[in-house]
């Protein structure tokens, strides 16, 4: 019989549903892995006694025939999000032991859906890095090989994934956290159109860009997945789109004759390693074979990506983390003089080096004599990015192209380079500044043995169809079912 954690979520959702197996006994089996794997450092919290009750509660709506579509799945919630249940500490020394009083809406919803929380995945602190290596509580560790990184800033999720610790996980994508781990983890990850998922309870870095998403093992769990977390919320984010929450299941199956996938040159130039472009260049051969149309399209703003993202995101963080300052809620310096030597000490104390960087770079564009020179031009060059895809998406009906420049890197390797970090994301910052939908699937292997992922981009809403055209092609290959040495048993 098939061990639980090699199973997908819709594998599980069906067993669960033919009473085969009792949601106690599937977190049972996934509470020991976590314990028998801690070493990877992916979870942060977890609580048996918590988790237990979720299991046996949709046990009892199993028997009463609740058809939710997630009853009794185990997920993990990367410690972005709120929750009541679990300590939420954004992987920052500033919130360690924070409790909300409630859930964030994406947890929420899915724990309507049936889900059943396993505990709070490890991220970079408030959510800030490509690596994983910025969390004030340690790095996690890549599955596919434990000297490297495993991506970030929703590494947790993607460790805990690929490991077989949880079948799916929640991640946050403000310039590729979600589709950077995933490809670098081996697995399979989705950031919907911005707006499409609620930002309520998510803890904010850049607020026009942050959006939540799930990462598992195949687009069809993905599809599940984002069913449950989809769906307006106006009044709790007005950032949230008036979009109808829809079932992505609907959309998987069918032809992919005729479907144009638009290649940008910028994509596949200089700085993409080899190794990448093989894996990339034979997924793509894979498409033409399942009957996709292969066109060359432009995006000539890609390499301004980085300075605009690296304006923006910093902008938007200097002033959404400044209520972190020891007043209301969060670490609070023990000794101080007044209240401005308070707020000095808390926010040295309680902020890690990338968060200070992020601040003290955002504050200064947004400093008077910079806002114009710096804040609104990179604004400008931002829609300009977007009426790039625009353009692009008139000859295409998907965007494809690699997820990363590189495979996973050896931890430490840039830490101290924080620009080399930075560079990594070339490929995931354009789609986000435009709030597209993106995807990440695993296509093959690079150096070292080290997953290598497809990035599909789509049109606004166009989550189905990027669903669609992930789902054909793993139809057609392994990749996404395969595990790391040492995690199948």
């Amino acid at each position: 019989m098939t061990e639980l954690h090699q199973m997908t979520v819709a594998a599980l959702a069906a067993r669960l549903r033919a009473r085969e197996v009792s949601a106690v006994e599937v977190a049972q089996h996934f509470m020991g892995r976590i314990q028998r794997h801690a070493d990877l450092g992916a979870f942060l919290a977890t609580d048996a006694e918590v988790t237990l009750a979720q299991a046996r509660e949709a046990d009892q709506r199993l028997a009463a025939g609740d058809p939710a579509a997630l009853l009794g799945v185990p997920v993990a919630h990367k410690d972005i999000f709120v929750t009541r249940g679990f300590p939420t500490t954004a992987g920052s020394r500033m919130l360690a032991g924070y409790r909300s009083p409630f859930d964030a809406t994406v947890v929420a919803r899915l724990a309507q859906a049936g889900a059943v929380t396993l505990g709070k995945l490890s991220c970079d602190e408030f959510a800030m890095g490509s690596s994983n290596e910025n969390s004030a509580f340690g790095p996690v560790k890549n599955p596919w090989d434990t000297t490297r990184i495993p991506g970030g800033s929703s590494g947790g999720s993607g460790a805990a994934v690929a490991a077989g610790l949880a079948p799916a996980a929640t991640g946050t994508d403000t310039g590729g956290s979600i589709r950077q781990p995933a490809a670098f983890c081996g697995i399979t990850g989705i950031k919907p159109t911005y707006g499409r998922a609620s930002r309520y309870g998510m803890i904010a870095y850049a607020s026009s860009l942050d959006q939540a998403g799930p990462m598992a093992r195949t687009a069809e769990d993905c599809a599940l997945l984002l069913s449950a977390m989809c769906g307006p919320d106006p009044d709790r984010d007005s950032t949230s789109l008036d979009a109808s929450a829809e079932d992505f299941t609907r959309a998987l199956g069918g032809s992919l004759a005729g479907l144009r996938i638009g290649l940008p040159r910028e994509f596949f130039g200089e700085g993409l390693a080899p190794d990448v472009r093989a894996a990339i260049d034979a997924a793509l051969a894979e498409y033409r074979r399942l009957g996709a149309e292969l066109v060359e399209v432009s995006l000539p703003l890609t390499e301004l990506s980085i300075p605009v993202y690296y304006i923006i995101a910093p902008a938007e963080a200097s002033s959404n983390l400044s209520r972190f300052d020891g007043v209301k809620f969060g670490h609070r310096a023990r000794e101080f003089t007044d209240l401005l030597d308070m707020y000095k000490k808390t926010r040295a104390q309680g902020f890690g080096d990338e968060v200070k960087r992020r601040i003290m770079v955002g504050t200064y564009v947004l400093s008077h004599g910079y806002y114009d020179a710096y804040y609104l031009q990179a604004q400008k060059i931002r829609r300009m990015i977007a009426d790039d895809f625009r353009r692009a998406f008139e000859s295409c009906d998907l965007i494809a192209g690699p997820v990363a420049p590189s495979v996973a890197w050896k931890l430490g390797d840039k830490a101290d380079d924080p620009v080399a970090n930075y560079l990594a994301d070339i490929f995931t910052l354009p789609a986000s500044l435009a709030g597209l939908p993106g995807m990440s699937i695993p296509c093959g292997f690079g150096e070292g043995g080290m997953p290598v992922g497809l990035q599909l981009i789509g049109n606004y809403f166009g989550e189905g169809r990027l669903l669609q055209a992930a789902h054909a092609y793993q139809q057609a290959t392994d990749f996404h079912s395969r595990v790391p040495e040492g995690f199948s048993e």
